[in-house]
């Protein structure tokens, strides 16, 4: 546990305070409409998003791997009164059998996982097929005079914040083999201008085809 890791839990909330009051809210509030069934949130942090789930929320498993973090979701937890499990893992190793969610959610969180693509193998691995991953996540500007000050800015980020604001995360969504239907391209605000650039939507998990014999004999 470091120094950093600690001041950064600590820090959390009032460090987005501005943001949630002038659009951030209202954007977690979108995307987690769309949550259903048995739900995981990966990167849960602070628990920035329990007030958002709705009645169609079955089960709710929070998981975050930085102690903490976990400290004061455990405490947002029993304070809100929430059912939900609070477990400590990583987005690239769910403790979780296949095909075990309906809805996985990431807010704010593929940019700072260490290996994205295998988080979202982990993600597309427990989703059922059909499953919906709904994101809200900063990303790699689509302006390149503004990627290139990302770029520029990158490493200053990464070591305040733990955030990597030049990945092309909707490529890598589409990549781990899930279908996107729907992306809205939109600014966090009241942030720096380089970690604006912000997609948020769904996409579902592929659904295999039938094995060939398979379908039901016509009578």
């Amino acid at each position: 546990m470091t120094l950093m890791g600690r001041f950064f839990a600590a820090t959390y909330d009032r460090h987005n305070a501005k943001s949630e009051r002038y659009g951030l809210r209202a954007m977690r509030e979108g995307v987690l409409a769309e949550a259903a069934g048995r739900v995981l949130e990966v990167g849960a942090g602070t628990g920035s998003n329990l007030p958002y789930y709705g009645p169609a929320v079955a089960s709710l498993t929070l998981t975050e791997p930085e102690p903490p973090m976990i400290r004061r979701l455990q405490a947002k937890v029993r304070a809100s009164g929430s059912p939900a499990i609070v477990l400590r893992a990583p987005a690239e190793d769910l403790p979780f059998e296949d095909d075990s969610f309906d809805t996985v959610v990431s807010t704010l969180v593929l940019c700072g996982v260490s290996d994205q693509p295998r988080a979202l193998r982990e993600i597309r691995r427990v989703l059922r097929p059909g499953g919906r991953l709904v994101f809200l996540e900063h990303v790699r500007s689509d302006d390149e005079r503004l990627a290139r000050t990302q770029e520029r800015m990158n490493g200053l980020n990464r070591f305040l914040v733990g955030c990597e604001c030049t990945r092309p995360t909707l490529d890598s969504i589409r990549t781990a083999g899930f279908v996107v239907e729907r992306v809205d391209h939109v600014e966090l605000p009241k942030t720096p201008k380089f970690i604006r650039p912000t997609i948020a939507g769904t996409a579902t998990a592929p659904v295999p085809a039938p094995r060939h014999g398979s379908e039901p004999a016509l009578r």
